[in-house]
């Protein structure tokens, strides 16, 4: 049974259309990445899952069940409170608030009182030493990677049981992104679901069981993450790599240019 189920669901900011007809499923305790250039509608799915579009002036229309319960018509906080929490793009951490202070912020949606909170910040402190030993510091004067484990930090303090995770890598240095990738593993291993939004598509790939590829709004590939990450069509659009005959036939082009222009001259 999938975690979260979202059938065809369209959303739009006035005339502008970001979805049409989506349906995705997360599957209970996995990895479920969603692909796509910049504008293919990512973000937006999210924000719909987190009931957060109105913030945005989004409306839309379809279904979205988390476990089997309709997340229509709730408000931000109701879905919070039903254990999906997710990490917003650019990181958004309170820069003039300390780092324990951000994770105290976090707590406040927290399921299970005091004791779960004291929990979720021993279990955060191993995924993130630094958070410990940087407690008392600003998080504006962390570095990017360190934000977007206070980031990632904060909304564990809740204890997810789905977390929504929006281009954790961008702007992060490859060491630092591998690093991130490794604790969305450790993460997942420990029971919370993952819905992956990311343009680093080599990440995403390694990471998820299955696999959703947006374009302009619309689903365009959807499978099992090994075998879209063995898709010629995916490999050239989002991996960078470049189709080895059309290589070839370039290569034989120019060596025949090169050619013709010395018997030209």
């Amino acid at each position: 049974m999938a975690t979260l189920e979202i059938r065809e669901l369209s959303v739009g900011y006035g005339p502008v259309r970001a979805l049409r007809d989506v349906s995705v499923d997360v599957p209970a305790g996995a990895i479920t990445a969603v692909l796509g250039g910049n504008g293919a509608g990512k973000t937006t799915l999210l924000r719909a899952v987190s009931r957060t579009l109105g913030f945005h002036r989004g409306t839309g229309t379809g279904t979205i069940r988390f476990d089997g319960r309709p997340l229509d018509g709730l408000r931000p906080a109701q879905v919070v409170a039903a254990g999906v929490i997710q990490v917003p793009e650019g990181r958004q951490v309170f820069a003039r608030m300390t780092v324990a202070d951000n994770l105290r912020a976090g707590a406040l949606g927290a399921r299970g009182g005091r004791k779960a909170a004291a929990d979720a910040l021993r279990r955060v402190h191993e995924l993130f030493p630094v958070l410990s030993q940087r407690a008392h510091q600003r998080a504006g004067l962390l570095s990017g990677g360190e934000q977007q484990m206070l980031a990632m930090g904060r909304a564990l303090m809740a204890g997810p049981r789905l977390l929504l995770l929006d281009e954790p890598s961008l702007g992060l240095a490859p060491l630092m992104a591998a690093k991130i990738a490794e604790t969305i593993q450790e993460i997942n291993a420990s029971g919370t679901s993952v819905m992956l939004v990311e343009q680093n598509a080599a990440i995403a790939l390694r990471l998820a069981s299955t696999a959703y590829v947006l374009d302009v709004g619309e689903v365009a590939l959807d499978g099992p993450a090994d075998e879209l990450a063995a898709s010629d069509e995916v490999r050239r659009r989002y991996l960078g790599v470049v189709d080895e005959t059309a290589a070839e036939d370039a290569a034989q082009a120019e060596g025949s240019t090169r050619t013709l222009s010395r018997w030209s001259a």
